[in-house]
């Protein structure tokens, strides 16, 4: 199995603060299901906001921004059972008074969580996001990538298999 280099793919979805969002990724450089290449995701790297984005919420609560990278389109979040899931994850903020006492991310599920990483056979993946406050003007990720050769079965199986 030839591989690549790794390299990055950086993506970024607008939120609202309200409803479920999401954006596709091209991938179609990369894999070809027919020609027996597909991508490798080894690692994943999320960005709650934008660099200068302040997180703040209601006094004493706990709100959330929650992410998703799938091989489908969505219109809300899924859970670890879906087979089109590759990484999940979330920020919390819990306010005291006056001002955050604690902020936590948390990834449930992404590609470093598997010993080799996790391939994609798909020319399109998406970034899908929710939240329950408006701080948050957007989610980014950055993905650590490397292509790979399968045989064309192969790879034509896991295209099938994630769509």
């Amino acid at each position: 199995m030839a591989k690549s280099d790794s390299f990055f793919i950086r993506a970024s979805t607008t939120t609202n603060g309200t409803t479920y969002a999401q954006s596709s990724i091209d991938l179609g450089a990369y894999v070809d299901a027919l020609g027996k290449s597909v991508l490798r995701i080894h690692k994943i790297e999320v960005q709650y906001g934008s660099p200068l984005s302040t997180f703040t919420g209601a006094a004493n609560t706990a709100t959330t921004a929650n992410f998703q990278l799938t091989t489908q389109s969505q219109t809300d979040l899924v859970d670890v059972t879906d087979k089109s899931l590759i990484a999940s994850g979330s920020m919390v903020v819990c306010t005291g008074a006056l001002a955050p006492v604690s902020i936590d991310e948390i990834l449930d599920m992404g590609p470093q969580s598997w010993r080799n990483g996790y391939l994609v056979g798909v020319e399109q993946i998406y970034l899908g996001v929710d939240q329950q406050f408006d701080h948050v003007n957007q989610i980014s990720v950055v993905l650590e990538c490397t292509v790979e050769t399968l045989s064309q079965s192969a790879a034509m199986a896991l295209a099938l298999s994630q769509q």
